[in-house]
């Protein structure tokens, strides 16, 4: 039952996560690279070193982040329910 209940409050958190992340990404781009905007894949002004670091980067960020949130909703439903939610 803890399950069926969880799902939907996983996906809200996980799209507010993403919005979320978007932005810390955005933020420490600009204070790391000194610019607004990342470098996309297909700018050919940018060389492959920025564009793989601005991937990296962007990855590293998404994963922390949704890891942050499933470790703290998987807590806040322990707490609330005695359950863990697998």
């Amino acid at each position: 039952m803890v399950r069926i209940l969880y799902k939907p409050l996983g996906l809200l958190f996980g799209a507010l996560g993403g919005i979320v992340a978007g932005a810390v990404f955005k933020r420490l781009w600009a204070l790391l690279g000194h610019e607004d905007e990342a470098p996309r894949a297909t700018d050919q002004d940018r060389t492959w070193k920025e564009v793989l670091a601005a991937a990296a980067l962007q990855g590293a960020v998404f994963a922390l982040v949704k890891a942050a949130i499933d470790r703290g909703g998987a807590v806040g439903t322990r707490r609330l329910t005695g359950t863990w939610p697998d």
